[in-house]
């Protein structure tokens, strides 16, 4: 393998940024949407079927996350879901961060509870 493909493998993405549409449509399809955020920002709302996985604890245990699904991992701003996403793929996981995480989800006028 030469330098440059070596350097790709090294840099790229073991895992997919999804746009909130994208998103969607890997949901309705069974995919797994867990929230990354602190309890607090949880609490101040959330995506109705999202699973709340604090990261502190993802990156101790995947916490009983299917890994016969896709998992799409959502944050406030896509900054800790790609983080989570990176990790889940490092484990195996069909993994997603989506873009922009809630502050996006609540700009296409996504539902929140």
């Amino acid at each position: 393998m030469g330098l440059i493909s070596s350097l790709k493998k090294a840099f790229s993405k073991p895992y997919t940024t999804l746009s909130v549409a994208e998103a969607k449509d890997l949901l309705s399809s069974g995919a797994v949407l867990i929230d990354v955020r602190s309890a607090q920002e949880w609490r101040s709302g959330r995506a109705p079927q999202a699973k709340h996985i604090p990261l502190d604890r993802l990156q101790t245990s995947p916490a009983g996350i299917n890994k016969n699904k896709p998992v799409i991992a959502i944050c406030a701003s896509g900054v800790r879901s790609a983080s989570a996403a990176r990790l889940l793929a490092s484990q195996g996981y069909q993994a997603y961060s989506l873009r922009g995480g809630m502050s996006a989800w609540r700009a296409a006028g996504e539902p929140i509870r």
